[in-house]
């Protein structure tokens, strides 16, 4: 069992609870990422999970961390301690990942950063608890069973909660939300693709304030 002294396992619950969807944003145009920034969270969502999915995630965190204020910037799509520990120093707050190879939880267990990993099954679930972990994201959410299948490990897996995401848009949202053992959704629906090539921020914090009042 990996010693935890330095993971604060209440620090990524209390990220998760800051508003009831964190919007994972992949950033194409590194000109994009304070700008959309700035209107999710003026929107109402200040949890912000950049995916490293192209080559401007690592700046897009920096910057954000750097221009945003209120703004909480994560590291989505963690694959590898590689990625942790490139993630941290570009000034991620948090880590998310699809999955929990080994390598990369022991390195992400082994720093100060919290730590959301993926899991989709109740042996994956089972397997981090024995490390001590509690707050995990459901991936990918819809293919793996839905609202249904998530509501179902709560009765054998109480105490563990769940931020779904893959598949997650406003028309189930609510679905996940209303479930006790769901902090928070991840999505990527108030990202509108005509918005973003327009540069119409105006939009994205419309959409974000949107996903910002859904009940939880």
């Amino acid at each position: 069992m990996i010693k935890q002294e330095k993971f604060e396992m209440s620090e990524i619950e209390s990220i998760m609870r800051r508003s009831p969807v964190i919007p994972v944003i992949v950033i194409n145009d590194p000109g994009d990422a304070v700008p959309l920034a700035k209107a999710l969270v003026a929107g109402g969502l200040s949890v912000l999970e950049v995916t490293l999915r192209t080559e401007h995630a690592l700046q897009a965190i920096a910057d954000i961390k750097r221009e945003v204020a209120g703004a909480v910037v994560g590291a989505g799509t963690v694959i590898s301690a590689d990625d942790v520990a490139r993630s941290i120093a570009a000034g991620a707050e948090f880590l998310v990942s699809p999955g929990s190879a080994p390598k990369m939880l022991d390195a992400a267990l082994q720093c100060s950063v919290p730590l959301l990993p993926g899991v989709s099954s109740p042996s994956e679930v089972m397997a981090l608890r024995e490390k001590g972990l509690r707050y995990m994201k459901f991936f990918p959410a819809e293919q793996s069973g839905g609202a249904k299948y998530l509501a179902a490990l709560h009765g054998p897996l109480a105490d563990v909660q769940f931020c779904p995401t893959g598949g997650v848009n406003p028309a189930n949202a609510g679905d996940y939300l209303s479930l006790p053992n769901v902090l928070c959704v991840g999505g990527s629906w108030m990202m509108d693709k005509a918005a973003i090539s327009n540069k119409d921020w105006q939009t994205i914090e419309r959409l974000a304030r949107d996903a910002a009042s859904l009940p939880v």
